[in-house]
């Protein structure tokens, strides 16, 4: 310390800046050393898997472990260097979830805690240099400017508390989170099963719980996950009943299901036209949901729009009102990382202007396994006093964590974690998010982050694993291949004999007889990669699969395609194309497509009377998003002959247009009633400047 007392002087004699305090020092502060065992009773690093990584949910497939094995830390003072790095990492990776270990390179939560030594030795002297300033301005050894100057930084910094109060930097994400984030490559983990995310939910400490069901707007319904109040043991659904019940006890504990429509933006240019569409999406889920959908009343369905923040508010005001256990259920890459950081409650205290919550918060129930860690979470640590602005009153509250250190009771254990429910991050205003990716599987573990001073926690679960057409596509296009904002398709004018290639991929081939005028209207509600290419039925075959068909010629029958019309699928995929089925346009949209000679102001002419009829579907892309589709067909003209049956009950057995669709392996293809996404939202507009506007000759 004495090296630094001269450049302690030269800062009291004003003749450089006052930096009062660093972030190292305020890391330091808000995360000291992490409570641990004895250091004869653990292990520091074991090759054999943990109780909890037995189980199907959090298991991460070992890539050559025993040749990437950190192996026994070295005796001296590199192995003691060695050993407080690991004590200062996480329990979890706050970005994935997985459990932290310095074994597995490749697999999740991988902490190379040999790689950077600068910056670690950089912190160290910052944190050096912070204490030796510390100590010089409470010893008066600085100007009276100089000490307040100081004292006010670390009131900015810590928000009025002192030393103690300062802001603390995020803990450190894994290795594979952080290629993730920074280089967009990584893999995926194995999916849990339904059986395993009911064993997460059972270990709860919590008797309220409930199940955001997150559901993709792209695809919608494809992503709804079938019988879930039975798969998860929950309560049935309630239906449209006036006597049906609220509130369902399950087991002494009480679950309820509420249905969230992720990225609803894809849906419409605007929120008012998306709030129209929700009896639409209510219909469509009550059809996807089987034959007992349509008792339901499904009043628990909301449209949420992370990127816009639309309902954002309303969701995050739910999750607060609620409290107890929020857990968000869904499949792969159905957005819930991203909903998560934006319905979190963040900067909200459980203070006196805050409204009770609608039940009591009871004590954590025991878990039923004993717990499988033998050392408290390095989060469980004082977080001091920060100042926070409340969304209920718009004023300052200062929250401080429950989670206090105790050095005295060092072999304590969580009482709130299980084999499979790791333990929650400590409490903070503004605690770390998951990490948002578009490679699915990317969260590997719970995630459980508390909020209100012990009200509630919200939770992240994995994803489900769902069949995507993702490994169809070459590596290239994978980024191509997400619908990331909405999509203004054109329309496209299929004759007979054509059709139409999605990116190469997947094929729609209507069906319209050979000798008539009929056409059939497509709108592709598509990402960049699977670009809507028209062409002959002949050559979209042979595009599709790579080799010419029988409908090319005898000349041209099993020969390769040599043209240049580019496509994303894998030379694998091509050799798997099979038919998907073929599904119809059953659904009548004729008074919204007639314009106006349906119009109350024009034709005033009604639907049934006209010489036509409409008929639309939408045909959905699993995990990509959907193409309208729209046929106009004759009417059927009355006959002097008597009527038959079927006109009599009004199925006049009219020839309803079918679509046929090739895919690979015939999977990755639904279909729904129509949205009419091209009306509502409207043509394609191009923008044209000032400048490229043609002057008008005199």
């Amino acid at each position: 310390m004495l090296t630094r007392l001269p450049r302690l002087s030269c800062i009291a004699c004003g003749s450089a800046p006052v930096v009062a305090g660093r972030q190292a020092q305020a890391l330091l502060q808000r995360y000291p050393q992490p409570k641990w065992v004895e250091q004869s009773t653990r292990r520091l690093f074991s090759s054999s898997p943990r109780r909890h990584e037995k189980q199907e949910a959090v298991h991460v497939v070992p890539h050559n472990e025993d040749r990437f094995s950190a192996g026994p830390v070295v005796a001296g003072a590199s192995g003691q260097e060695r050993l407080e790095r690991i004590k200062r990492l996480p329990v979890v990776c706050p970005g994935c979830g997985a459990h932290s270990q310095t074994v597995a390179p490749h697999s999740a939560g991988y902490y190379h805690v040999d790689r950077g030594d600068g910056g670690w030795e950089k912190g160290q002297q910052q944190r050096d240099e912070d204490d030796v300033f510390r100590q010089a301005m409470h010893a008066g050894a600085l100007g009276d400017e100089t000490r307040h100057a100081g004292a006010l930084g670390d009131e900015t910094r810590g928000g009025g508390g002192g030393g103690g109060g300062a802001v603390a930097s995020p803990p450190p994400i894994c290795g594979r989170c952080h290629e993730l984030l920074y280089q967009s490559r990584g893999q995926s983990i194995v999916h849990p099963s339904m059986e395993s995310l009911q064993a997460m939910i059972e270990e709860s400490p919590h008797r309220h719980n409930h199940i955001y069901h997150v559901l993709d707007a792209a695809d919608f319904p494809l992503s709804l996950i079938p019988h879930l109040p039975h798969a998860l043991d929950l309560p049935r659904l309630r239906t449209r009943n006036r006597r049906s019940k609220t509130v369902k006890y399950v087991h002494d504990r009480v679950a309820d299901v509420t249905f969230v429509i992720a990225r609803s933006d894809l849906l419409a240019p605007h929120k008012e036209q998306v709030d129209a569409l929700l009896p639409y999406l209510q219909d469509v889920l009550r059809d996807a949901l089987g034959r007992d959908g349509r008792k339901l009343r499904l009043g628990n369905v909301r449209c949420v729009s992370a990127k816009r923040g639309w309902w954002t508010r309303t969701l995050k005001d739910d999750i607060w009102r609620r409290g107890a256990a929020g857990w968000m259920v869904g499949k792969v890459n159905v957005g819930k990382s991203a909903l998560f950081e934006v319905v979190f409650p963040k900067g909200r205290s459980h203070g006196h202007t805050s409204p009770p919550p609608p039940h009591p918060v009871p004590d954590p129930i025991p878990p039923s396994t004993p717990p499988a860690f033998t050392a408290d979470s390095p989060g469980d640590l004082s977080e001091g006093v920060v100042p926070t602005q409340g969304t209920e009153d718009h004023g300052e509250i200062q929250v401080r964590s429950d989670h206090e250190l105790d050095h005295d009771d060092d072999d304590d254990e969580p009482s709130d974690i299980g084999p499979l429910l790791p333990p929650a991050q400590p409490e903070t205003p503004y605690p770390p998010m998951p990490l948002v990716s578009s490679l699915p599987g990317t969260t590997a573990s719970p995630i459980r982050i508390p909020f209100g001073n012990k009200r509630g926690e919200l939770i992240d679960l994995p994803g489900i694993q769902r069949t995507t057409i993702e490994r169809h596509i070459r590596p290239e296009h994978h980024k191509r291949s997400v619908m990331t904002s909405r999509v203004a398709p054109e329309q496209i004018t299929i004759k007979p004999g054509q059709s139409i290639l999605l990116g190469g991929l997947i094929r729609i081939t209507p069906d319209l007889p050979a000798d008539s005028h009929r056409v059939m209207l497509a709108y592709a509600f598509m990402p960049p990669a699977f670009h809507p290419h028209l062409t002959s039925t002949a050559k979209a075959v042979a595009i599709q699969t790579g080799i010419h068909s029988d409908l090319s010629g005898a000349d041209l029958a099993g020969q390769p395609y040599t043209g240049t019309v580019p496509t994303i699928a894998t030379d694998l995929a091509k050799s798997h194309i099979s038919s998907a089925g073929t599904f119809k346009l059953e659904w009548n949209v004729t008074k919204r497509r007639a314009g106006p000679l349906t119009d109350k102001a024009a034709g005033k002419q009604k639907a049934d009377h006209l010489p036509f009829i409409i008929y639309s579907a939408d045909l959905l892309v699993e995990s990509v998003g959907w193409v309208e589709l729209v046929c106009q067909t004759r009417r059927r003209s009355d006959s002097f002959l008597r009527p038959d049956a079927l006109s009599e009950l009004g199925m006049d057995g009219e020839d309803v247009p079918a679509v046929e669709v090739f895919s690979p392996e015939g999977k990755h293809v639904g279909v729904r009633r129509p949205m009419n996404g091209w009306l509502l939202g409207g043509p394609k507009k191009s923008v044209v400047g000032r400048e490229q506007r043609r002057r008008v000759k005199r």
